[in-house]
Protein backbone atom coordinates (compact mmCIF):
# COMPACT_ATOMS: atom_id res chain seq x y z
CA UNK A 1 0.00 0.00 0.00
CA UNK A 2 1.55 3.61 -0.58
CA UNK A 3 1.15 6.29 1.29
CA UNK A 4 0.24 9.23 -0.03
CA UNK A 5 1.81 12.73 0.87
CA UNK A 6 0.41 15.95 0.47
CA UNK A 7 3.24 18.40 -0.81
CA UNK A 8 0.85 21.57 -1.80
CA UNK A 9 -1.78 23.41 -1.76
CA UNK A 10 -3.15 25.49 -4.57
CA UNK A 11 -5.04 28.66 -2.80
CA UNK A 12 -7.35 30.74 -4.84
CA UNK A 13 -7.23 33.68 -2.46
CA UNK A 14 -9.87 36.24 -3.64
CA UNK A 15 -10.18 39.70 -1.37
CA UNK A 16 -14.43 41.01 -1.49
CA UNK A 17 -15.74 43.08 -3.51
CA UNK A 18 -16.10 47.07 -2.68
CA UNK A 19 -18.16 47.08 -0.01
CA UNK A 20 -20.21 49.96 1.27
CA UNK A 21 -17.86 50.78 4.32
CA UNK A 22 -14.96 51.35 1.62
CA UNK A 23 -17.10 53.83 -0.09
CA UNK A 24 -17.95 55.60 3.46
CA UNK A 25 -14.55 55.14 4.89
CA UNK A 26 -13.07 56.78 2.28
CA UNK A 27 -14.59 59.86 2.37
CA UNK A 28 -14.17 59.85 6.64
CA UNK A 29 -12.40 57.64 8.56
CA UNK A 30 -14.29 57.89 11.21
CA UNK A 31 -17.32 56.10 9.37
CA UNK A 32 -15.48 52.78 10.37
CA UNK A 33 -16.73 53.22 13.87
CA UNK A 34 -20.62 53.99 12.56
CA UNK A 35 -23.08 50.69 13.45
CA UNK A 36 -24.70 52.38 10.45
CA UNK A 37 -21.95 50.11 8.20
CA UNK A 38 -22.63 47.02 10.64
CA UNK A 39 -21.66 43.43 7.98
CA UNK A 40 -21.33 45.73 5.54
CA UNK A 41 -22.77 44.41 2.17
CA UNK A 42 -21.57 45.07 -1.49
CA UNK A 43 -22.30 48.33 -3.44
CA UNK A 44 -23.59 48.27 -7.09
CA UNK A 45 -20.31 48.95 -8.18
CA UNK A 46 -18.75 45.62 -5.97
CA UNK A 47 -21.33 43.54 -7.73
CA UNK A 48 -20.20 44.65 -10.99
CA UNK A 49 -16.40 43.77 -9.68
CA UNK A 50 -18.02 40.34 -8.59
CA UNK A 51 -19.09 39.91 -12.49
CA UNK A 52 -16.26 41.00 -13.91
CA UNK A 53 -13.84 38.43 -11.60
CA UNK A 54 -16.69 35.34 -12.25
CA UNK A 55 -16.10 36.21 -16.12
CA UNK A 56 -12.42 36.14 -15.35
CA UNK A 57 -12.69 32.65 -13.58
CA UNK A 58 -14.72 30.88 -16.24
CA UNK A 59 -12.52 32.08 -19.12
CA UNK A 60 -9.30 31.33 -17.68
CA UNK A 61 -10.91 27.65 -16.19
CA UNK A 62 -9.73 28.99 -12.77
CA UNK A 63 -12.88 27.18 -11.42
CA UNK A 64 -12.37 23.83 -12.81
CA UNK A 65 -10.12 22.46 -10.49
CA UNK A 66 -11.59 23.93 -7.25
CA UNK A 67 -12.56 21.37 -4.57
CA UNK A 68 -13.50 23.78 -2.06
CA UNK A 69 -14.14 27.32 -1.18
CA UNK A 70 -13.65 28.92 2.34
CA UNK A 71 -15.32 31.79 3.04
CA UNK A 72 -14.95 34.57 5.71
CA UNK A 73 -18.46 34.77 7.65
CA UNK A 74 -19.11 38.21 6.66
CA UNK A 75 -21.83 39.65 4.43
CA UNK A 76 -19.39 41.07 1.83
CA UNK A 77 -17.13 38.03 1.52
CA UNK A 78 -20.01 35.75 1.37
CA UNK A 79 -21.68 37.73 -1.54
CA UNK A 80 -18.29 37.76 -3.57
CA UNK A 81 -17.89 34.06 -3.14
CA UNK A 82 -20.65 32.82 -4.29
CA UNK A 83 -21.17 35.45 -7.17
CA UNK A 84 -17.62 34.88 -8.11
CA UNK A 85 -17.85 30.81 -7.60
CA UNK A 86 -21.32 29.70 -7.89
CA UNK A 87 -23.39 28.24 -9.81
CA UNK A 88 -25.94 29.78 -12.39
CA UNK A 89 -29.46 31.85 -11.63
CA UNK A 90 -31.52 29.81 -9.39
CA UNK A 91 -34.88 29.18 -11.49
CA UNK A 92 -37.79 26.67 -10.52
CA UNK A 93 -37.36 23.12 -10.95
CA UNK A 94 -33.77 23.18 -9.34
CA UNK A 95 -33.96 21.41 -6.09
CA UNK A 96 -30.21 21.66 -4.93
CA UNK A 97 -30.41 24.58 -2.43
CA UNK A 98 -29.67 28.25 -3.49
CA UNK A 99 -25.81 29.40 -2.58
CA UNK A 100 -27.79 32.94 -1.77
CA UNK A 101 -31.60 33.94 -2.02
CA UNK A 102 -33.36 36.84 -4.31
CA UNK A 103 -31.91 39.99 -2.77
CA UNK A 104 -29.67 39.43 0.11
CA UNK A 105 -28.16 42.85 1.49
CA UNK A 106 -30.85 44.40 -0.87
CA UNK A 107 -28.71 43.84 -3.66
CA UNK A 108 -31.83 43.73 -6.13
CA UNK A 109 -29.45 39.91 -7.08
CA UNK A 110 -31.51 36.86 -8.10
CA UNK A 111 -30.82 33.98 -5.79
CA UNK A 112 -27.66 31.64 -7.18
CA UNK A 113 -27.61 28.18 -7.14
CA UNK A 114 -25.50 25.33 -5.86
CA UNK A 115 -26.00 23.18 -8.54
CA UNK A 116 -22.39 21.95 -10.45
CA UNK A 117 -20.40 23.72 -7.46
CA UNK A 118 -17.97 23.18 -5.28
CA UNK A 119 -18.96 23.12 -1.42
CA UNK A 120 -18.86 26.15 0.59
CA UNK A 121 -17.63 26.56 4.01
CA UNK A 122 -17.88 29.25 6.56
CA UNK A 123 -14.31 29.55 8.66
CA UNK A 124 -14.25 32.35 11.68
CA UNK A 125 -10.10 32.49 11.55
CA UNK A 126 -9.94 33.94 8.20
CA UNK A 127 -12.14 36.85 9.28
CA UNK A 128 -10.62 40.41 9.35
CA UNK A 129 -9.43 42.17 12.03
CA UNK A 130 -11.35 41.92 15.02
CA UNK A 131 -12.92 44.45 17.14
CA UNK A 132 -14.12 48.36 17.26
CA UNK A 133 -15.38 48.28 13.61
CA UNK A 134 -18.72 47.32 13.02
CA UNK A 135 -18.60 46.50 9.56
CA UNK A 136 -16.34 44.03 11.07
CA UNK A 137 -18.77 42.53 13.14
CA UNK A 138 -21.04 39.12 11.86
CA UNK A 139 -24.75 38.41 12.50
CA UNK A 140 -25.92 35.72 13.46
CA UNK A 141 -25.53 32.26 11.92
CA UNK A 142 -29.12 31.45 12.24
CA UNK A 143 -29.99 34.81 9.83
CA UNK A 144 -26.76 33.97 7.11
CA UNK A 145 -28.15 30.41 7.06
CA UNK A 146 -31.84 31.73 5.81
CA UNK A 147 -29.59 33.83 3.44
CA UNK A 148 -27.25 31.50 2.45
CA UNK A 149 -29.02 28.15 2.77
CA UNK A 150 -26.07 25.88 0.17
CA UNK A 151 -23.17 27.41 2.60
CA UNK A 152 -21.75 24.86 5.48
CA UNK A 153 -21.63 26.87 9.07
CA UNK A 154 -20.97 23.66 10.73
CA UNK A 155 -17.49 24.83 12.06
CA UNK A 156 -18.57 28.11 13.77
CA UNK A 157 -19.83 26.82 17.20
CA UNK A 158 -21.37 30.25 18.45
CA UNK A 159 -24.46 31.75 16.68
CA UNK A 160 -23.70 35.28 18.01
CA UNK A 161 -20.34 36.56 17.61
CA UNK A 162 -18.68 36.51 20.52
CA UNK A 163 -15.27 37.20 18.89
CA UNK A 164 -15.37 40.74 17.95
CA UNK A 165 -15.19 43.41 20.82
CA UNK A 166 -16.45 46.90 20.68
CA UNK A 167 -13.61 48.16 22.39
CA UNK A 168 -10.46 46.30 21.98
CA UNK A 169 -9.24 45.73 18.43
CA UNK A 170 -7.11 42.85 17.60
CA UNK A 171 -3.65 43.73 17.48
CA UNK A 172 -1.17 42.91 14.12
CA UNK A 173 0.50 40.05 16.19
CA UNK A 174 -2.70 38.33 16.93
CA UNK A 175 -3.95 38.90 13.22
CA UNK A 176 -0.91 36.94 12.31
CA UNK A 177 -0.99 34.14 14.80
CA UNK A 178 -4.99 34.09 13.95
CA UNK A 179 -3.88 33.87 9.95
CA UNK A 180 -1.16 31.28 10.68
CA UNK A 181 -3.23 29.00 12.47
CA UNK A 182 -5.61 29.54 9.64
CA UNK A 183 -3.02 27.73 6.60
CA UNK A 184 -2.16 25.31 9.43
CA UNK A 185 -5.88 23.85 9.14
CA UNK A 186 -5.92 24.33 5.95
CA UNK A 187 -2.74 22.63 4.98
CA UNK A 188 -4.20 19.25 6.92
CA UNK A 189 -7.78 19.58 4.60
CA UNK A 190 -7.29 16.67 1.64
CA UNK A 191 -8.25 19.36 -0.80
CA UNK A 192 -5.46 20.59 -2.68
CA UNK A 193 -7.31 23.13 -4.72
CA UNK A 194 -8.57 25.34 -2.52
CA UNK A 195 -10.54 28.91 -2.96
CA UNK A 196 -10.65 31.73 -0.03
CA UNK A 197 -12.32 34.49 -0.43
CA UNK A 198 -11.53 36.90 3.00
CA UNK A 199 -10.24 40.63 3.77
CA UNK A 200 -7.30 42.79 2.96
CA UNK A 201 -6.13 43.27 6.00
CA UNK A 202 -6.26 39.65 7.48
CA UNK A 203 -4.57 38.35 3.90
CA UNK A 204 -1.92 41.10 4.05
CA UNK A 205 -0.83 39.42 7.75
CA UNK A 206 -1.39 35.98 7.46
CA UNK A 207 0.34 36.18 3.84
CA UNK A 208 3.44 37.99 5.16
CA UNK A 209 4.37 35.40 7.14
CA UNK A 210 5.22 33.57 4.08
CA UNK A 211 7.55 33.42 1.47
CA UNK A 212 10.53 34.21 3.28
CA UNK A 213 12.90 31.55 1.12
CA UNK A 214 11.77 33.20 -2.34
CA UNK A 215 12.96 35.79 -5.03
CA UNK A 216 12.80 38.89 -3.23
CA UNK A 217 9.92 39.97 -5.77
CA UNK A 218 7.72 37.27 -5.02
CA UNK A 219 8.37 38.14 -1.49
CA UNK A 220 6.88 41.75 -2.05
CA UNK A 221 4.17 40.70 -4.07
CA UNK A 222 2.71 38.77 -1.35
CA UNK A 223 3.31 41.21 1.45
CA UNK A 224 1.13 43.92 -0.73
CA UNK A 225 -2.62 44.69 0.31
CA UNK A 226 -5.28 43.72 -2.03
CA UNK A 227 -7.38 45.85 -3.91
CA UNK A 228 -11.02 45.21 -4.13
CA UNK A 229 -12.13 41.48 -5.61
CA UNK A 230 -8.46 40.94 -6.30
CA UNK A 231 -7.28 37.53 -7.00
CA UNK A 232 -3.72 35.85 -6.49
CA UNK A 233 -2.75 32.58 -6.87
CA UNK A 234 -0.69 30.85 -4.68
CA UNK A 235 0.92 27.75 -3.82
CA UNK A 236 1.67 26.74 -0.44
CA UNK A 237 4.46 23.77 -0.39
CA UNK A 238 6.41 21.88 2.35
CA UNK A 239 9.36 23.30 1.32
CA UNK A 240 10.65 26.54 0.31
CA UNK A 241 11.30 27.49 -3.66
CA UNK A 242 13.66 29.86 -4.35
CA UNK A 243 11.80 31.75 -6.88
CA UNK A 244 8.70 30.98 -9.45
CA UNK A 245 7.83 32.36 -12.46
CA UNK A 246 4.61 34.64 -12.14
CA UNK A 247 1.05 33.07 -12.31
CA UNK A 248 -1.32 33.40 -15.20
CA UNK A 249 -4.38 33.08 -13.30
CA UNK A 250 -3.63 36.33 -11.04
CA UNK A 251 -6.74 39.14 -11.39
CA UNK A 252 -5.78 42.53 -10.29
CA UNK A 253 -9.15 43.38 -9.11
CA UNK A 254 -10.86 46.76 -9.46
CA UNK A 255 -12.16 46.32 -12.38
CA UNK A 256 -14.42 48.71 -12.91
CA UNK A 257 -12.13 50.50 -10.60
CA UNK A 258 -13.81 51.59 -7.19
CA UNK A 259 -12.56 52.63 -3.73
CA UNK A 260 -11.38 49.89 -2.24
CA UNK A 261 -8.88 51.52 0.86
CA UNK A 262 -9.27 48.54 3.71
CA UNK A 263 -10.32 50.27 7.89
CA UNK A 264 -6.68 50.37 8.99
CA UNK A 265 -5.28 52.00 5.94
CA UNK A 266 -7.98 54.80 6.17
CA UNK A 267 -7.02 54.74 10.00
CA UNK A 268 -3.42 55.34 9.29
CA UNK A 269 -4.69 58.42 7.27
CA UNK A 270 -6.38 59.82 10.17
CA UNK A 271 -4.17 59.13 13.37
CA UNK A 272 -0.64 58.80 11.42
CA UNK A 273 0.20 55.67 13.04
CA UNK A 274 -1.86 52.75 12.00
CA UNK A 275 -2.01 50.16 9.56
CA UNK A 276 -4.93 48.74 6.75
CA UNK A 277 -10.98 45.57 5.85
Amino acid sequence: MLLQVKVFIHCTVVRHAQGFHNVEGDKNPDAYLSYDLFDANLTPLGWSQVDNLRKHVKTSDVSKGIELVIVSPLLRTMQTAVGVFGGEAYTDGITAPPLMNDNVGDSGRPAISSLNCPPFIAVEQCREHLGVHPCDKRRSITEYRNMFPAIDFSLIESDEDILWKPDIRETNEEVVARGLKFFEWLWKRKEKEIAVVSHSGFLFHALSSFGNDCHPTIKSEICTHYANCELRSVVIIDRGMIGSDNPTTNYPGKIPAGLDLPSDIADEKLSGNGEAN
